[in-house]
């Protein structure tokens, strides 16, 4: 089935999550995409090495669907070849700092006197503006510097999380912003240069914290697993050890669970008239689910609370998710090869549905530079002049 962007051609200059994974998101909906990476590999394909020839597992996570082209921009003979791979796409995928996007040639003035109508999808730490335009940063940068980090953990101790939503969530806004650009270019035949970065993500996704501060100076300060501003949303050990999750939000829930609870007085209770007051005495809240876990085992509790319509979940191991029977109904994780496995992996294909038009994993990542001859064939060089390119150390 052809993909909703079939005939899109992507170059995908990004490294690890921000940039690789803006390009799948936009290959898994049928884009053609071209990743380029150094001649001896990029970084980001062998953190957390799994396979013998030490490539990572994000890479079979974010260079699926993906062509593999080595090249060398800086090398003075990669000028030709990076014009010609300009001139034959659509969109440029790059989170670069600043300057070395303009000594790649990859700045979008370079690139759309090469084609007027190309789309850059430029991704970096700070947007290129302000006080800190031309600092690096990582995805753990971005949750620390928008309140996140500090309303996570215990006062005394603040906590990051170890997924990248940071990351994940600055690509699927570039994601988003080339197919409105895309849009944008169907109607007026103009490209345009689309930014994204992580201060702003993660800004953006904090922003509720953010506001409440600005209004009413609630100064809040972290409180561990249970939630601030209802309750009792917290983490609870069951009979049998294992953790779980409750989240309570709203007085129809509250009812819910001071019901099954057997705590009807506390609907009564002017302390936890709403969320408000049942964030703020949590803690009581939580004392009295924390028991109630402990006379149940952990899939008896959930049952439990299943049936009296509280949202819950476990806690569950990587393991865990991966036998968990919602997990396989879902059919999220599509089983792919590579060489050097010593078993397929399990790769997430994008989580957006559509009926009509579907995400669809239809390769595994590629071994490093095996499309390079095959691309650079279609750019019009013939083998002789390959090689030579070869030789000079510019693929």
């Amino acid at each position: 089935m052809a993909g909703i962007l079939d005939g899109v051609r992507v170059l995908d200059f990004g490294r690890y999550v921000a940039g690789p994974y803006c390009a799948t998101v936009l290959g898994d909906f049928g884009a053609e995409v071209i990743r380029i990476e150094k001649r001896e590999g990029s970084e980001d394909r062998f953190v957390v090495p799994i396979t013998e020839g030490g490539e990572g597992s994000l890479f079979m996570q974010v260079a699926r669907n993906k062509l593999s082209v080595t090249l060398d921009p800086m090398n003075p003979a990669s000028t030709d070849v990076v014009r010609r791979l300009v001139e034959s796409a659509d969109i440029v995928v790059a989170n670069l700092p600043g300057g070395t996007l303009k000594a790649m040639g990859l700045d979008y003035e370079t690139l759309k006197a090469i084609k007027p109508n190309i789309i850059l999808v430029n991704l970096s730490a700070f947007l290129g503006v302000g006080p800190w335009a031309d600092r690096l940063g990582f995805d753990t940068i971005g949750q620390a510097m928008s309140g996140a980090v500090y309303l996570s953990g215990e006062p005394d101790q603040p906590y990051r999380t170890t997924v990248s939503w940071v990351d994940f969530g600055t690509a699927l806004h570039g994601a988003l912003g080339a197919v409105l650009a895309l849009i944008e270019r169907g109607k007026s035949g103009r490209g345009q240069e689309v930014k994204a970065a992580l201060l702003p993500t993660a800004v953006s996704f904090n922003n509720a914290a953010l506001i409440e501060q600005a209004v009413i100076a609630s100064d809040r300060v972290a409180t561990g697993n249970r939630g601030p501003t209802s309750g009792p949303t917290d983490m609870y050990r069951a009979k049998d050890g294992k953790w779980l999750l409750t989240h309570v939000v709203g007085l129809p829930l509250f009812k819910r669970w001071a019901r099954l609870m057997g705590e009807d007085k506390w609907l009564e209770d002017p302390r936890f008239a709403d969320d408000i007051g049942r964030g703020d005495h949590g803690s009581e809240l939580s004392a009295r689910t924390a028991k109630w876990c402990l006379e149940h085992d952990r899939d008896e509790a959930l049952e439990l609370l299943a049936a009296a319509k509280i949202p819950a979940g476990p806690i569950l191991s990587p393991q865990e998710v991966l036998d968990h029977p919602q997990v396989q109904a879902l059919k999220l994780l599509h089983t792919l090869d590579y060489p050097g496995l010593s078993k397929p992996a399990p790769v997430a294909q994008t989580a957006i549905f559509m009926s009509e038009t579907p995400a669809e994993i239809r390769s595994a990542a590629p071994e490093l530079g095996a499309h390079t001859d095959q691309i650079l064939s279609q750019l019009g060089y013939s083998a002789e002049e390959i090689a030579g390119l070869r030789q000079s150390g510019s693929i």
